[in-house]
């Protein structure tokens, strides 16, 4: 006689009445939390994935007449990214780029823990008031204003810097014009504006660590020093860690406002970044697909990053994800 195999049951992958009976209760406990969250995923809903569509230009050739979907594929599909590849500034852009983002995250998240940890320190409640505002407020004044300031200080005829300097002898500094000095003027004015806002951040993180760990190194005999490095530092880890793998992705994204306002001819070897470029070449010539294709491999560019940073991050236990 032959034997009949057994016919497992099939398994309901429906979600049972009740696990969505508690979710909806959950949800309904913390409605108050959800509707504040709402504005937020609107605004990334409407402004970052209902555009995301629009990235197919980047594979046609487009025409503003015929419309995105109306328009020719470009042929080649990769026609768009071989033009930029193939462009003889390629090389400089993506160097430049690179350098003044890799200057900006390496000498800008030194200056605002140290300002964090001083003001954890300030004992006088007015006084560190005082300068936690003096610090944060260059974060609200647009690139036009601070570059007004920096023109007012550093301009070559008439700056309040350069008068200094002949009064005393010496000749006028070129530092607005010279590719000596421009990336450091670029970095020491990103700095500058956001110093205290970045500060704010770490002090929030401060503020969560258990105070009973200062209090039982206080009894050890730990100074402030020790108390800084074994536990303000440590336990501001996490933040530091997410802080550095958001900006990684990034990378590729040097400031195009500051850069714009800031830079001139006689400093484009050292200061044009594919924004500017993109923008002189794309978007002012109207060649959308070329700027399309640039911002996606900018894009593509920037996850790797935060994926491989995210996995490395991992390792010692400090990944977002």
């Amino acid at each position: 006689m032959s034997q009949r195999t057994a016919v497992p049951p099939v398994q309901e992958t429906a979600p049972k009445p009740g696990v969505v009976f508690a979710l909806g209760r959950t949800v309904w406990r913390y409605k108050a939390f959800y509707l504040m969250l709402l504005p937020g995923l609107v605004y990334y809903i409407v402004f970052k994935y209902i555009p995301m569509y629009g990235v197919i230009i980047a594979f046609k050739d487009f025409n503003m007449m015929e419309g995105i979907w109306n328009s020719s594929w470009a042929s080649p599909w990769n026609k768009h990214f071989l033009t930029f590849f193939h462009s003889p500034y390629f090389s400089q852009l993506l160097t430049n780029t690179f350098l003044i983002s890799l200057y900006k995250l390496i000498f800008g998240m030194i200056p605002p823990i140290a300002m964090a940890l001083l003001l954890n320190e300030c004992r006088i409640k007015w006084f560190k008031s005082l300068i936690q505002t003096l610090t944060y407020m260059p974060h609200f004044l647009s690139w036009v204003i601070i570059y007004g300031i920096l023109l007012a200080l550093l301009s070559q005829s008439s700056g309040l810097v350069n008068q200094w300097v002949k009064d005393a002898g010496g000749e006028a500094i070129p530092f607005l014009t010279s590719t000596s000095y421009f990336r450091s003027l670029l970095v020491g004015s990103e700095i500058w504006q956001n110093l205290g806002w970045g500060a704010i951040i770490y002090l929030a993180a401060i503020s969560g660590i258990d105070p009973t760990l200062y209090e039982a190194a206080r009894v050890d005999g730990a100074g402030r020093m020790r108390m800084i490095w074994h536990i303000t530092l440590p336990g501001i880890r996490t933040v530091i860690i997410m802080l550095l793998i958001l900006n990684l992705g990034h990378i590729l994204d040097a400031g195009f406002e500051q850069i714009y306002i800031m830079y001139n001819i006689q400093v484009y070897a050292v200061a044009d970044i594919l924004d500017t470029w993109v923008f002189r070449t794309g978007l002012q010539q109207l060649n959308f697909s070329l700027a399309s294709a640039v911002g996606l491999f900018k894009a593509a560019i920037g996850l790797i990053l935060v994926l491989g940073s995210n996995k490395l991050a991992k390792r010692w236990g400090e990944g977002i994800w």
